[in-house]
């Protein structure tokens, strides 16, 4: 898929940790959150990433889009083009959290990802990063909101 003339590429990923965020057998996921977040933004082509306080309020809000579990675990971010979003995922630190995802989290979920097209300069909102999740979800993958497959199969 090519990317569209004057827009960035965000990413929301969400998951459900398979236990508390205090509990020991998540210990490695929580203690390298900071790591794999230093290293996202210190990366090329990484613009923005939603702070860890709104995040976690977002997570946390029962009456929110993401429905309040506490053991919700989500990234929203937004990168300068795919191959810059795809060198951090795959090529880095958070390669080697990635492999050990199922340690951590409730695998059931089979969504877990979504990615689309903003404005460079366009901060989205976890409401508008739900939307778009529901969106893959409905109706499938689209230019509109989308997964890693989408992307190579539409190259």
């Amino acid at each position: 898929m090519k990317q569209p003339a004057g827009h960035h590429i965000a990413e929301f990923n969400v998951g459900i940790l398979s236990h508390d965020w205090d509990d020991p057998r998540v210990a490695d996921f929580v203690n390298g959150l900071d790591l794999v977040n230093r290293v996202a933004a210190r990366s090329p082509g990484f613009v923005w990433r939603l702070g860890d306080d709104d995040m976690e309020a977002a997570q946390n809000d029962v009456a929110g889009v993401l429905g309040g579990n506490p053991r919700t675990a989500s990234t929203l971010s937004v990168w300068r083009d795919v191959p810059s979003l795809e060198h951090f995922v795959w090529n880095t630190v958070h390669k080697r959290f990635y492999d050990r995802r199922h340690e951590w989290y409730d695998m059931g979920a089979v969504l877990r990802l979504v990615m689309w097209w903003v404005p460079e300069g366009h901060r989205p909102t976890i409401a508008e990063a739900k939307a778009r999740f529901d969106l893959l979800d409905r109706d499938g993958p689209s230019d509109r909101a989308f997964g890693w497959s989408w992307l190579k199969r539409a190259d």
